[in-house]
C-alpha cells in the first residue's frame, strides 16, 4: 500500500453550540489541512498519482471554504461546522473529484490550531 500526503491552509470563521462558552462565540481559525491519498499500485512512471492532480482538486475544495463564515455555508446547513465535519466534507468532496481507479482519499485532518485537529478516516 502506498500513501501520498498533501497539505494546504485556509482561513474561515465558525461558531459551535453546545461545546463550551468560548467556542459558542463567533471566531476564526487559520486551518491547516492534511490529506492522504492511498492505493496499491504505482503507474508506469513509478508513482501512485501526480501530486499536482491532488493539489489542483484539493484547491477547488478548499476554495469553497476559504474566507467564509462556515455556519452560513450550504455545506454545513444540516451539520455543525466543526473540525470533524470539515475534515469529512473535504475527504468526501475530494474523493468525488479524484476519480481514479484504485486510488482513494484515506484520511483528512483539519487542524484548527497547532495542537488541535480532527481526523476523518474513510472506510
Amino acid at each position: 500500500m502506498f500513501e501520498l500526503k498533501v497539505t494546504t491552509r485556509f482561513a474561515a470563521a465558525h461558531r459551535l453550540t453546545m461545546v463550551g462558552k468560548q467556542c459558542e462565540n463567533l471566531h476564526g481559525h487559520n486551518w491547516h489541512v492534511e490529506v492522504y491519498v492511498q492505493g496499491e499500485n504505482l503507474d508506469k512512471g513509478g508513482v501512485l498519482m501526480d501530486f499536482g492532480i491532488v493539489k489542483k482538486e484539493l484547491k477547488k475544495v478548499i476554495d469553497t471554504l476559504d474566507h467564509t463564515y462556515l455556519n452560513e455555508s450550504e455545506i454545513f446547513k444540516d451539520v455543525p461546522a466543526s473540525s470533524e465535519h470539515i475534515a469529512m466534507y473535504i475527504a468526501k468532496e475530494l474523493e468525488r473529484r479524484i476519480d481514479v481507479d484504485g486510488i482513494k482519499v484515506s484520511r483528512v485532518s483539519a487542524w484548527e490550531s497547532e495542537n488541535s485537529c480532527a481526523t476523518y478516516i474513510a472506510d
